[in-house]
């Protein structure tokens, strides 16, 4: 209550203020508060005769530059056809006859994103299957192999902290390293077309893979000081017992000669 008492006796002191000026006929001369934003007050401020206060044209606010979306990685996906059937619609003959609609439908256009996973795994295995009904063959588990890999690096590219699903990788190209090694070993030609169909590069594995860490380095030093002195003292003893066995030949020499 006490602060609107408060503001209508300013109002009323400020409005008599401008009365007593208008009558008189004396110039006002009312200075605005300085303003952080420069283009506030436009044009004059404050008109000397009436002592009104002049209103500002609007500032005009310009549309900021439209920014460019980011563009993600390529994913593996891609190549699939929007108007390709689903994968359990591509065999049906109904499917192929019905209307554009229902088409739409079936399509991988609305398709989410493990449907065209199933659709990509089955075009990697039809490319290096042996026959129709092979499902078990190494070449069959490489391809499934690698699309699953594929699709745990698109999904690592966006969430790398993800540490379950990369275990899941790190897994699936193991397993996939032993079948293709095992292939290599095996059939050679099959291999080399495995890799080729599917796109893989096979590396060599390292020789050793032990981490090199200070603790390591300063026991293998370790090791080969004790195995350089262990074999300095069998060299050491052999050549005693060669002395041994000379000095030993020498005694029984003249022990000869005397008989």
């Amino acid at each position: 209550m006490f602060p609107s008492v408060g503001l209508r006796a300013v109002l009323r002191s400020s409005a008599g203020v401008f009365r007593d000026s208008s009558a008189l006929g004396a110039a006002v001369s009312v200075r605005p508060r300085a303003c952080s934003g420069p283009a506030l007050f436009s044009g004059p401020a404050v008109n000397k005769v009436s002592g009104s206060f002049a209103v500002p044209p609007p500032v005009r606010h310009y549309a900021r530059v439209a920014k460019k979306k980011k563009t993600g990685p390529e994913s593996h996906l891609d190549d699939l056809s929007p108007t390709m059937l689903k994968m359990d619609y591509a065999a049906v003959p109904l499917a192929q006859s019905t209307d554009d609609l229902v088409k739409r439908l079936l399509s991988l256009e609305l398709a989410n994103h493990r449907e065209k996973l199933e659709l990509k795994k089955e075009q990697l295995i039809a490319k290096v299957q042996r026959d129709e009904n092979d499902r078990n063959s190494v070449e069959v588990q490489v391809a499934i192999l690698t699309a699953r890999i594929r699709n745990y690096q698109e999904h690592l590219q966006k969430h790398h902290k993800d540490k379950a699903n990369k275990r899941r990788m790190l897994m699936a190209i193991d397993r996939r390293k032993k079948l293709l090694k095992n292939l290599r070993l095996v059939r050679f030609d099959t291999f080399e077309k495995v890799c080729e169909q599917l796109g893989i590069t096979y590396t060599f594995p390292p020789e050793y893979y032990r981490r090199a860490t200070r603790r390591w380095l300063a026991k293998k030093e370790l090791c080969i000081k004790v195995f350089k002195a262990v074999q300095k003292q069998r060299a050491e003893q052999k050549m005693q017992q060669r002395l041994g066995t000379t000095e030993a030949e020498e005694a029984k020499a003249p022990q000869a000669q005397t008989t």
